[in-house]
């Protein structure tokens, strides 16, 4: 074959070229193992993959610049559309940055600091039980996908019960939150607390040690621990690697340094490696949260006073004329943040999330500028699926976990 079908050459200019007994294919962007956004442009010789080339951007929304175009307050409700699977950790680390603008990230209440790190464990939770239900999907494996989900759907609850929605929750705000947690919140919290590992037990039983599932991870998608760092990974690729990088360890933020926790690894680097890092980070979480509801009994603030940047109280907007004042002045135009940049990162369920901030002294972001942990794990398919069969391409998609609205943004 010598010539590049008319339907893909648009696609293949500079990417691929065909060559004789070689072929190529568009894998994508309708191939539901894809998650329907993501094109492959493969070239194959036989069964064998010789050039995988990752074609983005069916999924353009331009958060960052509508974030840019938004008050200060607003713009995590674009921010959280981002990664949809774990959106509280977009909305805590747009936070974060912002915070330091403002300068005031040693004043957040330490109540709001424990529910901002419950909260994000919960999020990895649920977000690894998509990866994990889907990802034996993919394989084949489908009475996972429904325990799996099952334990998401509790998680959800809370972030319902918390924030009034199940995905996009907007509950976290410069300072803290945007209330405390409601009554009966603790005793869902401990339901799922209860039910976590017998239903992790449950999985690991029907997936961890089952012989197709291992036959189609082990020694597939092979990435070593020099490439790993050269290619730039983070998160479970880079551990299971075996590097033991973790945002949470090595720049705390939000009290994660007073908790005990540690950071699995493994040192394999194929897809059935980054299965047992997500499977033992999820354990992991769940040893946080455990450590987080002891603290959740004792009360405390779960906002900063200063009504600069916090809406007052309800109560008192109806009986202090100063309280209406301030309450109006955040709603018409939000708060000014002095000129100035920062850099924030923090340990999401695909590795580093980082922002970069930019005020120039206005009550908007001047520039948001995201550092996408899904599109810089993505780009190593490329590396990993030289040598491999056609039909592995599947397992190593599914095995980097990547989320689109992250990766085209």
């Amino acid at each position: 074959m010598s010539t590049i079908a008319p339907s893909t050459a648009g696609y293949a200019v500079d990417v691929v070229e065909s060559t004789d007994g070689r072929m190529v294919l568009s894998m994508g962007p309708q191939h539901p193992s894809t998650h329907g956004v993501l094109q492959v442009i493969t070239e194959i010789e036989g069964e064998i993959v010789t050039k995988a080339s990752p074609e983005i951007g069916y999924l353009h929304t331009g958060i960052e610049k509508s974030a840019e175009n938004l008050f200060w307050s607003q713009a995590s409700t674009v921010i959280e559309r981002m990664d949809y699977l774990s959106p509280l950790t977009n909305a805590l680390c747009y936070y974060l940055a912002v915070e330091k603008l403002l300068g005031i990230d040693g004043q957040i209440p330490e109540r709001a600091q424990q529910i901002r790190v419950l909260l994000s464990e919960l999020s990895r939770i649920a977000s690894h039980c998509v990866w994990l239900g889907t990802g034996g999907i993919d394989l084949g494996a489908l009475t996972g996908f429904f325990y799996a989900f099952d334990l998401r759907e509790r998680i959800l609850d809370l972030f319902e019960a918390s924030g009034g929605a199940r995905m996009h929750p907007n509950y976290l705000r410069v300072g803290g939150l945007a209330q405390d947690l409601p009554k009966g919140f603790l005793d869902k919290l401990d339901g799922v607390i209860a039910m976590y590992e017998p239903r992790m037990r449950d999985l690991r039983g029907l997936l961890q040690k089952n012989p197709i599932l291992q036959d189609r991870m082990i020694d597939v998608g092979i990435l070593e621990a020099e490439d790993a760092v050269a290619w730039g990974m983070t998160g479970p690729i880079l551990r299971a690697a075996g590097i033991a990088y973790d945002v949470r360890k090595a720049f705390p933020y939000s009290g994660y340094d007073r908790y005990e926790f540690d950071v699995p690894t493994r040192t394999e680097g194929d897809a059935y490696a980054r299965f047992l890092v997500r499977l033992d980070e999820m354990d992991e979480a769940m040893r946080i949260i455990r450590q987080v509801r002891k603290e959740l009994d004792t009360p405390g603030n779960w906002q900063m006073t200063d009504t600069k940047f916090a809406p007052p109280p309800k109560e008192t907007i109806a009986l202090s004329m100063e309280a209406l004042i301030h309450h109006f002045k955040l709603v018409s135009e939000s708060f000014r943040v002095p000129a100035g940049d920062v850099y924030q990162a923090v340990e999401g369920p695909r590795g580093e999330l980082g922002y970069y901030v930019v005020s120039n002294g206005d009550n908007r972001p001047w520039r948001v500028r995201t550092r996408p942990p899904s599109m810089y794990n993505l780009q190593v398919l490329k590396k990993i699926a030289l040598g491999e069969l056609i039909a592995d391409m599947v397992v190593m998609i599914g095995s980097l976990d990547p989320v689109f609205g992250e990766v085209d943004r």
